[in-house]
């Protein structure tokens, strides 16, 4: 999937924040990844279509160093993103085996990879904040993979942070974390975000003006209609 230019660029100047609120008011509660938290301070905001991994719990005969060189293997999941992708992992919230180090970050910075997002960790992690690739993940830690991970596929449904991601889903992540918009929904979430967005502005010179809070916001009848009277303005 590619995400319309005009959507992309919208939707990259819209928060986090404002997108759950957006989907709340839709009836989707469940949409922020727990755990994943920004690798580095000041990370741009990242936008793009889910691309999908998943990991599930070691198991001894397929979680191996040798395992790496298989045709069904992260290697080979990264060889398939597309440029301008999130990658989405299920790590399962594990937190004592890193999915990613410096190597395969590099590849996925070197394809174009819009940015990682995990509920696991990273490892190599001065590596990894080398390679200038935007991730959002728990932390970091020493062990591979395969001390903890069995890695299984890829671009199918998974569940990231308790929030169920499917390809193609839009993923946008900044510094409140990664929210998921489901494919069928984006363009009303992108009109009903800009809107908000362009609304909590206003609202915010009104209370640098000294307006008080209650029927500024939420906005009442007399407050909406100062606000629609504002943006003719424009």
């Amino acid at each position: 999937m590619t995400i319309d230019k005009n959507v992309r660029e919208a939707l990259s100047e819209v928060s986090t924040a404002t997108i759950t609120t957006v989907l709340l008011k839709k009836g989707l509660r469940n949409v922020w990844m727990r755990g994943t938290r920004p690798i580095r301070s000041g990370q741009k905001r990242v936008v793009g279509p889910a691309f999908t991994l998943r990991f599930v719990p070691a198991r001894e005969d397929l979680a191996t160093p040798e395992s790496w060189a298989s045709p069904r293997s992260t290697r080979g999941a990264i060889e398939d993103m597309p440029e301008g992708c999130v990658a989405v992992a299920d790590a399962m919230g594990t937190t004592d085996a890193g999915i990613f180090g410096d190597i395969l970050c590099a590849r996925m910075k070197k394809r174009r990879v819009a940015g990682l997002v995990t509920d696991g960790v990273m490892r190599d992690i001065a590596g990894v904040l080398a390679t200038g690739l935007d991730v959002w993940c728990q932390g970091a830690a020493a062990p591979p993979s395969v001390a903890g991970l069995t890695f299984v596929g890829w671009n199918e449904p998974i569940g990231c942070g308790g929030v169920a991601v499917f390809p193609n889903d839009v993923v946008v992540a900044d510094d409140d974390g990664a929210v998921v918009i489901p494919q069928a929904l984006v363009e009303e979430v992108v009109a009903a975000a800009v809107e908000q967005e362009q609304a909590e502005a206003w609202i915010v010179g009104e209370v640098e003006k000294g307006v008080p809070l209650l029927g500024l916001y939420p906005m009442n009848a007399e407050t909406r209609a100062r606000y629609e009277a504002a943006k003719k303005r424009k």
